[in-house]
């Protein structure tokens, strides 16, 4: 029997061949909803589904009852019922590592657009204000020599702690779930409690993962402990921080800045003031997207599906119990 794949994502075509060398595939290039009565009904014979963006609920896990494993076309896995599907033995594969360096990359651009007010600056001159020689009210702040705490070290933050090290002598401060010798040794990162990095730094860069344990982990209060002077930089997960709270700590002076690629909800409402505020650099999360991150990305999820599909270990695997079920 030939197995079936659903595949709820855009995929060059290559990509698409090699998955139908093998495997039926139900493709839905600009799926918009899990209730589509098509996507739905392909469920029901899916061994396989690989896609990205769209959140896939435990409930729906009972629409397919021969799937065998998921490929999401992202690190992130906050959009799958990850124990649920450990549970039922089903694989969830990801794509950590082709897109950290990209990622990164967006990590500091934020930083140094907030930090030098570039966007705000370009603004500046595309209104025509630009009459005269720049003064105070236009300067930002340097960057090189500057102390920066990542609030998680894992791939992602580890890169953008090494481009601040070595690119920008910058004094690197850590709040991480474990110590990471390897980078305080290399790039002279120190080990902090979350207070202290706040309260230390001038740039506080957010890489950690969405869990029920850092879902709003920034708020008021840790707003009010870091300097006046800090900005704030997010490339995680928008629900990592309370925007009700980021954006009162912006009003209020309590931050200085806020360079931001990813919102509680997205896209970003038009209502919301973020995007209206001279403080902050808004991104329409484009975190890993350039061309070649995203070719990169699908084609470790094609790899990645095909592997599960055939009984071996994906190269990526987020749920380990469910491979030691096999």
């Amino acid at each position: 029997m030939t197995k079936r794949i659903v595949a709820f994502s855009r995929l060059k075509q290559a990509q698409l061949d090699q998955l139908r060398r093998e495997f039926h595939v139900d493709y839905f290039e600009h799926l918009e909803s899990i209730d589509n009565t098509a996507f739905r009904e392909a469920l029901k014979s899916a061994h396989g589904l690989i896609g990205s963006s769209l959140k896939i609920p435990a409930s729906l896990l009972d629409a397919a009852p021969q799937l065998e494993a998921i490929a999401t076309i992202s690190v992130g896995y906050d959009n799958y019922p990850v124990e649920e599907m450990t549970r039922r033995r089903i694989l969830l594969c990801n794509t950590p590592d082709v897109l950290t360096e990209t990622t990164a990359d967006t990590g500091f651009l934020l930083i140094i657009a907030t930090a030098r007010r570039a966007i705000e600056l370009a603004d500046f001159v595309k209104r025509g204000d630009w009459q005269a020689s720049i003064d105070e009210p236009q300067f930002g702040s340097d960057v090189h020599g500057k102390t920066l705490g990542m609030v998680g070290m894992g791939r992602i933050g580890a890169a953008i702690a090494t481009r601040g090290a070595l690119g920008f002598g910058m004094k690197v401060l850590y709040s991480n779930a474990s110590p990471k010798p390897a980078l305080e040794s290399s790039r002279g990162a120190e080990r902090r409690e979350l207070d202290a990095l706040l309260a230390e730094s001038d740039f506080v860069c957010v890489t950690v993962p969405l869990t029920a344990e850092t879902e709003h982990l920034f708020g008021d209060r840790e707003f009010a402990l870091m300097k006046p002077s800090a900005i704030f930089v997010n490339v995680s997960r928008g629900k990592v921080v309370n925007e009700p709270a980021l954006i009162g700590a912006l009003e209020k002076g309590e931050i200085r800045a806020a360079g931001l690629d990813v919102f509680e909800q997205e896209p970003l409402s038009p209502e919301s003031p973020l995007p209206h505020m001279s403080n902050v650099v808004a991104l329409p999360h484009i975190g890993s997207a350039t061309h070649e991150t995203r070719l990169a990305m699908a084609q470790r999820a094609v790899d990645n599906i095909c592997l599960a599909l055939k009984g071996e270990r994906p190269i990526s695997l987020v749920n380990d119990a469910a491979w030691s079920r096999k």
